[in-house]
């Protein structure tokens, strides 16, 4: 591998979470890794900073707004800029690129991920609202263009490690692992009363506000149960989520002879973010180390669904199929938002969400402008709940 010429890659979304961490492993491994393409959708400050260390062949922004100063801030420099969603989709399928790394938050990821896909592109998958929004439609592609996708998500990555070698050995379950989040131990009635700045305190994992909102509330769960479907071809009823709040196992596979494989690790998301980035090799790290002497414990509980219904809506999206689940997540970005605001409160985040999944329009086969049109009306009665 290290012979090889440096694997080019293209960063979508580079001033997010994963995008920096990324970009950290790419530095780390800079005779192996190079960047070629970088975006982003408002910070245009880090986008100015990521471009001027790692020296992309390009850029792009996706709020137009920023695109003057984007371009003034770069002008000394030989990186092509871009503004729109329109200039991110098509960076996504530019002919020099290696890999794709999708770290864009929510539905924005969708159209950039297709064209990807339809380039032929190798994947490397932490958007997990594309499989959420149109798995379907995205599976039928893959398989139609010969493009790869490898989850970078920590618990689809531990499965997809897990898979590793086992050939067509059938699976009889996979465990999706769960911190529980911040508020695993409250009761209804005080989950009624906590703020947004309890529920931005993630007590394992650091990420971006809306990921970590997701994950208080368990809808990241409920999301991965979706993608874990389209991602390994199984059905609802072999899913199943286990709340193990130390998050050392980051997920478990259950083969027909009862065996489980599980994938251990301390939770830093540079290890999936790497292992996407080399497989089928491993490289040598410094990522932390799981020291067992410090864990006397290693626990696991049930999840409470009365307590925590996104759980129990993503379920439901899943068997419905259809544009439930772009329903689901459409519903649940503006919610989602509006709690970031101090518009409505915790629990009435599912509220909203119930609702909406009970009176938006639902069709059973839906196409690329199906999941298009869907968004943006599943948005606008959202908001009008709100």
């Amino acid at each position: 591998m290290e012979n090889s010429p440096r694997k080019q890659i293209a960063i979508l979304g580079s001033t997010g979470s994963i995008g920096t961490q990324a970009l950290e492993v790419i530095d780390a491994n800079d005779t192996l890794f190079e960047v070629y393409a970088l975006t982003a959708n408002n910070n245009v400050d880090l986008l100015i900073a990521q471009a001027r260390k790692f020296m992309p062949d390009l850029v792009a922004i996706g709020n137009e707004d920023h695109y003057i100063r984007l371009k003034e801030a770069l002008s000394d420099l030989p990186i092509k800029v871009f503004a729109g969603d329109d200039s991110i989709a098509q960076v996504a399928e530019m002919q020099p690129i290696d890999m794709v790394l999708t770290a864009m938050v929510g539905y924005s990821g969708l159209k950039p991920t297709i064209n990807a896909i339809k380039a032929g592109k190798k994947i490397a998958l932490a958007n997990k609202e594309t499989l959420v929004v149109a798995g379907e439609l995205i599976c039928d592609l893959v398989g139609k263009h010969n493009a790869a996708i490898i989850p970078v998500d920590s618990e689809h990555s531990a499965i997809f490690q897990c898979l590793v070698g086992e050939g067509n050995n059938p699976i009889e379950k996979l465990i999706l692992t769960a911190s529980g989040g911040p508020f695993r131990t409250k009761s209804l009635k005080e989950l009624e009363l906590v703020t947004c700045a309890q529920a931005l305190k993630h007590p394992n994992w650091d990420m971006g506000a809306k990921v970590t909102i997701d994950s208080a509330s368990m809808m990241n769960k409920g999301f991965e149960i979706i993608e874990a479907k389209w991602l390994f071809g199984v059905s609802p009823d072999q899913i199943e989520v286990l709340v193990h709040p130390q998050s050392i196992i980051h997920s478990m596979v259950q083969f027909s002879d009862g065996s489980i494989k599980a994938q251990l690790g301390f939770p830093d998301m540079k290890l999936p973010i790497q292992y996407a980035f080399t497989y089928p090799d491993r490289l040598k790290s410094t990522f932390p180390r799981v020291d067992f002497s410090l864990y006397s414990q290693l626990t696991f509980e049930k999840p409470d669904m009365e307590r925590f219904r996104n759980l129990s809506f993503a379920y439901y999206a899943m068997e419905q199929g259809g544009n439930m689940p772009c329903i689901l997540n459409a519903a649940n970005e503006v919610v989602v938002t509006a709690f970031l605001n101090d518009k409505i409160g915790f629990l009435q985040m599912s509220d909203i969400i119930e609702s909406v999944m009970a009176k938006a329009q639902f069709v059973a086969k839906p196409t690329y402008e199906d999941y298009v049109k869907t968004d943006e009306l599943v948005r606008i009665l959202t908001k009008e709940l709100i």
